[in-house]
């Protein structure tokens, strides 16, 4: 009995570890690097990669850019060429943007968004979404000078806030947070929430953290193992619950949008798409779910960027008293007490405009662009990127 029973098991251990000598030796050919392809770190682990020695949002990037050049590959499950320097960043986007125009496939945006919206489309739909959304976000104000009453009326509205602080500390953040999205929820949805609507301030609050999630080690396993990740426990769950409800909200607001919306008077980005939704333009057919997820990407690129510069800079200005003072004495000087600025004002600003940049740089909020994938085999900096290969840009470069 015995005998027979370390027979079997031994039998079991040989196939296990044929199994596992097997899936290595795939991941290896799957995964081996293209003739002239741009170099990285000589060794990673099966599987996984570089993912547990690297940080993608860090300093390792800028290591690995002095040590093997401007552009650089590292292995995250796949491979993946990143692009430093302004003239790498110009031939890639300009030079050979077609090239690079893909969107690949991310397994954790593909089950929240289902490859919807303006983010994770491809192709002729994204063409078309992002046409449609550039222009309708226009005729509602965005970059025009009819945006900037808006903005002003907000401000004051966050002012009014501060002041009722009376010098004491209090929690900025979601205050910060609630006025950036106000501005993009009048464009979106027509109207904006109260500082006091708990239900907007909890769904500002998930996004966030979902957001944060998304950057942690935990999302990119997913990414690499979604069959196995998909039936875990762990904080990737959150990321999908977070967005379930959010997503819950935006239709929420399309389904009352529809119930009361005039064709001949649209209030803002969803009554616009609503009547886009009565055409079908070739083989193009907007309907109520690229209405939702473009809604979603506007709302989310609008609110958290902006709200998270706006962060640093309050940071920064708290870190450097002089800077702050220097600031505030210019502004004092061009707009006086009650003035409210405007971008016509901004010429005569330098000094402060000066700092907003050095804040961006210095809070380096995106460091790296979204995911793109080489539609076709392209050169760049002497390197070659096959087709179907993805690539990002490191920003601070």
């Amino acid at each position: 009995m015995s005998v027979l029973f370390f027979s079997g098991w031994l039998d079991l251990s040989s196939v296990l570890i044929f199994l596992f000598v097997f899936l290595i030796l795939v991941d290896l050919i799957k995964n081996k690097a293209p003739k002239n392809f741009p170099p990285g770190p000589p060794w990673s682990l099966p599987f996984v990669g570089d993912l547990f020695r690297i940080d993608l949002d860090r300093i390792h990037l800028q290591m690995f850019a002095k040590q093997y050049g401007k552009i650089f590959s590292v292995r995250v499950g796949q491979r993946i060429v990143i692009l430093n320097g302004l003239q790498l960043l110009k031939e890639a986007l300009v030079e050979h943007g077609e090239n690079f125009a893909g969107r690949p496939t991310v397994p954790l945006f593909e089950d929240i968004m289902l490859n919807k919206g303006l983010a994770a489309s491809n192709g002729y739909q994204w063409k078309q979404q992002r046409r449609f959304a550039l222009s309708t976000l226009r005729n509602f104000g965005l970059g025009k000078k009819s945006l900037e009453s808006q903005i002003q009326v907000e401000c004051r509205f966050l002012n009014d806030v501060i002041d009722k602080s009376q010098g004491q500390p209090f929690e900025h953040i979601s205050v910060v947070n609630n006025a950036v999205a106000n501005i993009i929820s009048c464009l979106v949805f027509g109207d904006r929430f109260d500082y006091s609507n708990s239900y907007f301030q909890r769904l500002l609050k998930l996004m966030n953290e979902a957001v944060y999630l998304e950057g942690s080690i935990w999302a990119q396993l997913y990414n690499m193992f979604p069959w196995l990740m998909r039936r875990l426990p762990g904080p990737h769950k959150k990321i999908l619950s977070h967005w379930a409800i959010v997503i819950d909200f935006v239709k929420l607001k399309i389904k009352e949008h529809k119930e009361d919306w005039d064709p001949s008077t649209p209030r803002d980005y969803i009554d616009s798409f609503l009547s886009e939704m009565e055409k079908i333009i070739h083989n193009y057919n907007p309907h109520e779910d690229n209405l939702c997820f473009c809604t979603l990407d506007l709302f989310l690129a609008g609110t958290e960027t902006t709200s998270t510069a706006l962060n640093w800079a309050l940071l920064y200005m708290i870190k450097y008293p002089e800077i702050q003072e220097k600031v505030q004495a210019e502004i004092d000087k061009v707009l006086g007490p009650s003035h409210p600025a405007t971008m016509a004002d901004r010429a005569n600003m330098p000094y402060t405009d000066a700092v907003i940049h050095e804040i961006q740089r210095m809070g380096n909020i995106i460091p790296l662009n979204v995911p793109r994938m080489a539609v076709k085999d392209t050169t760049i900096g002497g390197y070659t990127i096959p087709k179907v290969r993805l690539f990002m840009l490191r920003y601070l470069s």
